[in-house]
């Protein structure tokens, strides 16, 4: 079974971190393994790509015209692979040496089209005191509770996910309405595959803890205004998701059910029996949180252009 990894980036500024994304593609243990960069509409990032990875043996190279946002270039290293399992990582993630092979083992042992794996936070910094476990999917992390080991999910996060090559394309790939596109901050792209490979193949994305992608996080999105920001177009997002995917909504009641129920008197309870503040300090970012995802979906059903391409950029 031949597995192609698909990186994608679009800035000289993630250069550096991208290099380690695609070295630990390339230091997979399992064979064979092609991967696939795809430089979004950047001549000088294609050339020192082509430059540092053009000549290694199993790496194809591709520049698109123009910038064309993160879910174009994933369903077109999709379209240039040659793999019978098309995986992707973001080029900020780092993969584990057996990411792949324990991808491939849960194709072999089940009649899996789809997989994901646990991908877990790197702090360039501290990890901040405030920020709940439950909301690392803010960050693209794989958050307390996402699912156990083997269940049926109906999408993974994007640093760390694998397709059946042929039911991927032949499901239409990454929806272009959704995912980041320069400064365009709609997100949800994982979820419109999952949705339309449950729909006309019956089946969901296998969960698999073992496969794992460490994603580098940032100082900047350790800050509580940037979660804040992310938060509201999180919630945008699932505006977007409703218009375009009716009736095919996440589990969000149980999420915050969750919250509720568990998460903020388990904070409480733990204020007063430590003594600590940090517990406190989670309880009030779980609130601010939750909030501001419910402004943004608010934000999205006042705004009559909400499929248009959005405002914003990161800060």
């Amino acid at each position: 079974m031949k597995v192609s990894v698909v990186v994608c980036t679009y800035t000289m500024d993630r250069y550096d971190v991208f290099t380690e994304a695609v070295e630990s593609a390339l230091a997979q243990r399992y064979d064979p393994v092609e991967v696939v960069l795809v430089i979004d509409g950047n001549p000088a990032v294609y050339d020192r790509t082509v430059e540092e990875f053009g000549g290694r043996e199993g790496v194809i190279v591709h520049d698109n015209e123009e910038n064309r946002g993160i879910s174009y270039s994933r369903t077109k290293g999709a379209e240039l692979a040659s793999g019978d399992i098309v995986a992707f990582i973001d080029d900020d993630g780092v993969a584990e040496p057996d990411w792949i092979e324990t991808h491939v083992d849960a194709y072999e042992r089940t009649d899996a089209v789809a997989v994901a794996g646990y991908v877990a936070p790197d702090w360039v910094g501290e990890k901040p005191s405030f920020f709940p476990e439950e909301f690392y999917w803010l960050v693209g992390c794989t958050e307390r509770g996402f699912a156990a080991d083997g269940e049926i999910v109906r999408n993974g996060y994007g640093s760390n996910v694998s397709y059946d090559r042929d039911v991927f394309l032949d499901v239409g790939g990454y929806d272009v309405n959704t995912g980041r596109k320069g400064d365009r901050h709609v997100q949800a792209h994982e979820a419109p595959v999952g949705i339309r490979i449950r729909e006309e193949y019956g089946q969901g994305v296998v969960y698999v803890e073992d496969a794992v992608v460490h994603h580098t996080l940032f100082e900047y999105r350790g800050r509580f205004r940037w979660l804040l920001f992310r938060s509201f177009w999180q919630g945008f997002s699932k505006r977007v998701m409703a218009l375009l995917y009716p009736g095919a909504q996440g589990n969000e009641s149980a999420f915050l059910k969750d919250l509720f129920v568990r998460a903020l008197p388990d904070r409480a309870r733990r204020t007063v029996s430590e003594r600590s503040s940090e517990p406190a300090q989670e309880a009030v970012a779980i609130l601010a949180f939750t909030a501001a995802v419910g402004f943004g979906y608010l934000y999205g059903l006042v705004r009559r252009d909400v499929l248009r391409e959005d405002p914003g950029a990161d800060t």
